[in-house]
């Protein structure tokens, strides 16, 4: 059945000769508006207008429920030499079911596709879209008008990183996850109360296997249906804004699954991906790679980034996997990667691609943020384009996660031979807006949990976690914990379990969250802990060569003179009496963070709440102090 003259007249008011041409030119970032099913009236009734790109179709037709999945009812119709296809259905409106039929022009290949733009889709195995609307009263316009404070580079930006399916499940229910609304108070609360800025979700875009974390996406604008629909999704975040919590969503532009039904070879040809399996194939999670030099496929990305932002008042987007798209020969052997024009191993289609990404997010959203997972040492990634850089907010430091754990897991008594493991970061701290990050990669795949990595007998494994987390937030940089670290859990992260929520009830594990609380509270109060976190003016070390001991002692400073922490952590079981260390100023040095008091679970070693600094020079400065420093302890000392 057709609806020629009907649908060329919807058509039209869909799509403009401007949005066609934009969309084909690669410079149109608002496809979520345009293509995709979207419900409109249709003479007085419900009916809904259905878009989408299959340029190699030799014909394409939505199939659904409403028809009985006949291919042959409810054929689209080109919209000029676009190769958008498009089509009013009426009598359909929000929750139906439906799919592209797409007939190619290519060995006669049919098959069945869930829309690449729509907003909601079933919950897997199963592969059908569902038409839906975005409407949502939000009650979030206070944080909204703020949020550029909390999401400055000069604010306290604390990260708690969550997988939305394990966080806390219903074990009485079949070991269920909970549901976006179900968790939205309870986790707004959670955070709060232990004092993060900001929550970053694993990806919670629509993922075919529960297994891949979300890494793995096939709906760049749908949300997972494991959880809910858009409308919880929404809430969800709203909630935490309400609790003044930022929301930061992980973001995959790296790659895609193969599933038939999601975008690989979508009109029988390599549509979104490059035909060539040296480009287009990703050897280490058997995916596609996106075609980053096709006009049409920046559309649909930036589109998807620039959706989230929007459509879910989303804070600022982690984009993974950057390196992976950085270089061509990334995991490739030789003969297994075609070089650039020039010969070189750089994807210059993705660098192209990452840069105008994030000059227009910034230019619409210049309050929110965009984070690098980048593992090398690839220069100027969270930098200005017009400097050259690839103009992310921030990147991870990849390197400092790598280097502390290896440290930590030492024994004490080697540390003093692996004493630079604590100290090169500093020789490039500030080439970057880097972000600190304690992540989900670092507690799976036999890694074992923090706690589990920490060396010596339990007593010895609390206090050591203790002071990886104070010499962690004393470092200059944005800081970020995958859940279930901040309360010490024996066991590696499990997808498909949640976390071990039982052992707050023992005093050491609370004792460990309450330090991370605390050391949050600390970080947001003090301006010496975050206004320069990005700024070499900010960062002096006291002493870094103290590798006998294994005691390193720094300086941080806030815009105003009067704004000086000192952070002393010591490394070893053995407690350092009458250690002296240098200090810019005389007066009164009060101890405002231990991580030996008893509160934490520790000894009670300290220096009874203040020292004063007496008029002797050492380590180049005018006054020193005197300290008690506890075994395995971070001490952060507050000057006047």
């Amino acid at each position: 059945m057709h609806y020629g003259q009907d649908m060329t007249i919807a058509e039209s008011r869909r799509f403009s000769e401007d949005d066609l041409h934009l969309f084909n030119e690669g410079t149109h970032f608002r496809l979520f508006d345009k293509l995709g099913a979207h419900p409109i009236e249709v003479n007085g009734g419900i009916g809904t207008h259905f878009s989408v790109w299959a340029p190699n179709a030799e014909s394409v037709s939505v199939v659904g429920d409403f028809n009985g999945w006949d291919a042959s009812r409810h054929m689209l119709q080109p919209s000029g030499s676009s190769g958008i296809w498009a089509g009013v259905v009426p009598g359909v409106g929000k929750g139906t079911l439906y799919k592209y039929h797409i007939r190619s022009r290519h060995n006669g290949y049919r098959v069945d596709k869930t829309d690449p733009f729509s907003f909601f889709n079933e919950i897997p195995p199963k592969t059908a879209s569902i038409v839906w609307d975005l409407n949502y009263d939000w009650q979030d316009g206070a944080w909204m008008a703020g949020r550029r404070k909390h999401n400055a580079l000069e604010a306290p930006l604390s990260i708690y990183e969550v997988h939305l399916g394990s966080w806390r499940r219903v074990l009485a229910e079949g070991n269920r996850s909970l549901g976006y609304r179900e968790l939205a108070v309870p986790l707004a609360e959670y955070v709060r109360d232990a004092g993060f800025t900001h929550v970053e979700f694993l990806p919670l875009m629509d993922h075919p296997f529960f297994g891949s974390w979300g890494y793995q996406t096939t709906g760049y604008f749908a949300p997972s249906g494991f959880y809910g629909t858009p409308q919880d999704l929404m809430f969800l975040i709203d909630v935490l804004h309400q609790h003044g919590i930022g929301v930061i969503l992980d973001w995959v532009p790296s790659h895609f699954p193969t599933d038939e039904h999601g975008l690989g070879f979508f009109d029988g040809t390599h549509l979104y991906e490059h035909a060539h399996p040296h480009q287009g194939y990703h050897p280490d999670w058997n995916t596609f790679v996106f075609n980053y030099g096709r006009n049409e496929v920046r559309s649909f990305l930036i589109s998807s980034a620039l959706f989230w932002l929007e459509a879910y008042h989303a804070d600022g987007l982690r984009v993974d996997a950057v390196a992976s798209m950085l270089y061509l020969d990334y995991s490739r052997k030789e003969g297994e990667w075609i070089p650039n024009q020039y010969g070189g191993r750089e994807n210059l289609d993705a660098i192209g691609f990452l840069r105008r990404l994030n000059e227009e997010i910034y230019q619409r959203h210049p309050d929110v943020q965009t984070f690098a997972e980048e593992s090398t040492a690839w220069p100027m990634v969270s930098r200005p384009t017009y400097m050259g850089g690839l103009g992310f907010g921030m990147k991870w430091d990849m390197g400092w996660m790598h280097d502390t754990l290896e440290y930590m897991q030492l024994d004490p008594i080697y540390r003093k031979f692996h004493h630079s493991n604590l100290t090169f970061r500093l020789l490039y701290a500030f080439h970057e807006n880097f972000v600190l990050p304690l992540s989900h990669d670092e507690v799976v795949y036999g890694k074992g949990s923090l706690l589990g990595k920490m060396p010596g007998d339990d007593w010895q494994k609390f206090a050591n976690l203790r002071l990886l987390f104070g010499y962690m937030f004393a470092q200059p940089a944005k800081k970020l914990l995958f859940m279930g670290g901040e309360f010490g859990q024996w066991s590696e992260w499990a997808h498909d379990g949640e976390l071990e929520w039982q052992l707050l009830k023992e005093a050491p594990h609370a004792g460990l969250r309450q330090w991370v609380a605390d050391l949050n509270r600390a970080y947001g109060a003090e301006p010496a802990l975050h206004e320069r976190d990005l700024d070499p003016a900010g960062f002096e070390w006291i002493d870094c060569h103290d590798a006998e001991a294994s005691v390193i002692s720094l300086l941080r400073k806030g815009k105003s003179t009067d704004d000086l922490v000192v952070v002393v952590c010591n490394f070893t079981p053995v407690p350092r009496l009458n250690y002296r260390i240098g200090v810019p100023r005389g007066g009164r040095w009060r101890e405002i963070l231990n991580s030996d008091a008893r509160i934490y679970g520790g000894s009670g070693w300290g220096n009874q709440g203040a020292v004063d600094a007496v008029p002797v020079p050492l380590h180049g400065r005018s006054h020193s102090l005197t300290l008690t420093l506890p075994a395995l302890s971070a001490l952060f000392l507050k000057s006047g």
